[in-house]
Formats: C-alpha cells, structure tokens, sequence
C-alpha cells in the first residue's frame, strides 16, 4: 500500500467520525445537566440541611454560608436548564465548571471516588467550554458561537 492510498483510507474513516462529535456533545452536556440539576433540587428539597452542611461542612472560602448555599443552588438549578437546552452553552458550562470547583475546594474529606467524579465532570465541561454546544443547541440555532 502506498503513502497515498493509506492516508486516504485514513482519510475516509476519521472524516465520519466529525459525524460522532455532534450526538457526543449533547450526550456530555445532557449528562452533565443531570446530575447538577439533581444535586440543587436535593438542596432545594432540604433546605435545613443545606444550610447547617454549608455553615459545618464544606468550607466556602470568602463568602458566608447562607450566600454560598443560595449561590450553589442556584447555579445548580440555573446552569444545568441553559446547557441542556444548549443556551449559552460556553458560559453555563464555564459556569458549572466553577460550582463543581468550588465543591472540590470546600470539600475538605472528600475522598478519591468522588474526586475522580469531580475531575472527570470538570474534563467534560472543559469540553464543552472549548467546543460549545454544536449544532443540536439553541446557541446554533440563535447563531451564538
């Protein structure tokens, strides 16, 4: 085989994977919106609990707990509804990119699982961040890039 004839068979196979990028993007951000959109309505739905685990557990530096909770539960409603529609898919993801930082920062036990969930959300958004929404967003749709 030569040079040529392999690079266009190189060529012909990874030119369909493009095709993969699209599905995959809305998969990572629907994905991503689940679980942060769970997480704040659990805040939502105790929110006692929310309060005293924001005041004793996690350590949110410079902000007091109550702003720090509103705060985190808001963008864990807000963020996840904008990029699973795929609204200003950049920003919310850049968004949820913070919150899940925040998380890792004041978590002072947190313990290797979850961390690893952390990071591997953290990695996805930066996907998103880099990318954006694709074509299957409301951002395509309203011509943001």
């Amino acid at each position: 085989m030569t040079l040529q004839k392999v690079r266009a068979l190189h060529n012909q196979i990874f030119d369909y994977s493009n095709y993969l990028l699209i599905p995959a993007i809305l998969f990572i951000r629907l994905y991503i919106a689940n679980i942060f959109f769970k997480s704040g309505l659990t805040k939502l739905r105790d929110w006692e609990s929310t309060l005293m685990l924001f005041e004793y557990e996690y350590e949110v530096p410079l902000v007091s707990p109550v702003v720090a909770a509103w705060a985190g539960t808001i963008g864990e409603l807000v963020l996840p509804i904008l990029l699973a529609i795929g609204l200003f898919s950049r920003l919310s993801a850049a968004g949820l990119f913070i919150v899940n930082a925040v998380a890792i920062i004041s978590l002072v036990d947190i313990s290797p699982a979850a961390m690893n969930e952390h990071i591997l959300w953290g990695t996805l958004l930066v996907l998103v961040i880099i990318i954006g929404g694709e074509k299957l967003s409301a951002d395509n749709k309203l011509k943001f890039s």
